[in-house]
């Protein structure tokens, strides 16, 4: 880090950051945003950025506009992309990957094109788009066959991982996180870089019943939090992996607070609150960091997190949106069935359905078949119709208006909008 910092300073001692050597400032705010110094990481680049709007409208990158290669174009908008995606504006991190990965194109390079691949999977597991995803997972599998991941091997296979759990379950992808936690190279370059990488796969290993797959993170964790004790995100990520491997929602709040990048913010409050829940006394306490961790989500831009968060609020909180379970037609619903309708009534295909609830899409076919027949409905059409509104009248008020549907409408709106 101090030698990026040197090399990014410009020559002679008075001179404006943005007159040193591009290539130079590039990879020391990369290196800032992989620990999530995000506001020095978009100091360093935004001379460059004024200088190119100078010269013509975003989004229509070109070659040959600007002083520099091409090489050192796509890279700087790669590097954008990975400062939103840090910075939970997935819209923005798309757009800026995509610019990237055209310039990286035009100039013939093979070498940058797979942090583009990591920023789009990424982006578009944790938008919904999982087609999407897997498009850009199978090109990461491509490059690592080619030795073209050489840069970032640890997070290549992880976005990678992420998208085809997300399509095939945890057990689908377990070999790769076994090879991630026994390659030195790869979960260094990975736990460094990822806050969030350290307690995803805490979970992963909890989630498959794999001790070891657990514990290595954890105790490869704490060893790079010692050696980078100036690293907030480190230090989060650490406090993370171990309150998550420990099951202690105290630590989990801490870190929760410690984070820098949303995303993992949400993921430990809301692993906070599944450590909570477990505890008749802390109900309450649960519900309000699930409705944090919603919120967090919906912040970080990703609506497959806060579809999941809204399922479990569903089961924990009595005030949280669900109806009455008596004496209506919802209440003949089990928890699962209310999921699974909540889901489609947002126009999830039963294989999103399936990824969001750990379920398989035939058995989300079955279990539509019986919400078809206790609500009366025929279709899923009908169902995407009328839920709410059933909702609404079996509650007996409009609280499903004005309460807790800031949780569903925002998901919606972000899928149609990415």
């Amino acid at each position: 880090m101090e030698l990026a910092a040197a090399a990014s300073e410009p020559a002679g001692g008075d001179r404006p950051a943005h007159e040193a050597p591009l290539e130079a400032r590039i990879w020391y705010a990369t290196l800032l945003t992989r620990v999530r110094g995000l506001g020095p990481a978009e100091r360093l680049l935004a001379g460059e950025q004024s200088g190119e709007q100078s010269r013509g409208e975003p989004g229509t990158e070109s070659v040959d506009r600007g002083p520099h290669r091409p090489e050192a174009q796509a890279a700087l908008r790669l590097c954008e992309a990975e400062i939103h995606l840090a910075g939970g504006r997935l819209t923005e991190a798309t757009t800026a990957a995509e610019a990237g990965l055209r310039l990286a194109a035009q100039a013939g390079n093979r070498g940058l094109p797979p942090r583009g691949h990591v920023v789009m999977a990424v982006c578009s597991v944790r938008a919904m788009d999982l087609t999407t995803g897997l498009l850009y997972a199978n090109r990461l599998r491509d490059a690592a066959l080619l030795g073209q991941e050489n840069l970032i091997p640890g997070q290549c296979v992880w976005a990678a991982a992420q998208a085809l759990e997300a399509r095939d379950g945890m057990e689908s992808v377990a070999h790769l996180l076994k090879g991630i936690v026994h390659d030195e190279v790869l979960i260094r370059d990975l736990l460094v870089s990822q806050p969030a990488a350290a307690p995803w796969l805490v979970r992963a290993g909890q989630r498959l019943g794999d001790a070891d797959l657990a514990e290595r993170t954890v105790r490869t964790m704490g060893r790079l939090a010692l050696t980078n004790r100036t690293f907030r995100s480190v230090q989060a990520a650490a406090e993370h992996a171990t309150g998550l491997f420990a099951r202690d929602a105290d630590a989990l709040e801490a870190a929760s607070e410690r984070h820098l990048d949303p995303w993992a913010r949400a993921s430990a409050l809301e692993d906070a609150s599944r450590v909570r829940s477990a505890r008749v006394a802390e109900r309450d306490r649960a519900v309000d960091l699930l409705r944090r961790a919603a919120e967090a989500y919906l912040g970080a831009g990703a609506p497959r997190d806060l579809a999941r968060v809204q399922s479990r609020l569903r089961e924990l909180d009595d005030h949280g949106g669900r109806p009455t379970r008596s004496r209506t037609r919802v209440s003949r619903l089990t928890d699962t069935e209310f999921a699974v309708a909540e889901l489609v009534s947002q126009g999830l295909t039963n294989g999103r359905v399936g990824s969001q609830l750990y379920i398989s899409p035939h058995t989300v076919a079955f279990h539509l078949k019986k919400i078809f027949r206790k609500l009366d409905v025929t279709s899923r059409v009908e169902l995407a119709r009328s839920w709410n509104r059933i909702l609404v009248e079996e509650r007996g008020d409009h609280a499903r208006e004005s309460g807790p549907d800031f949780l569903v409408r925002p998901a919606v709106a972000a899928r149609q909008a990415g």
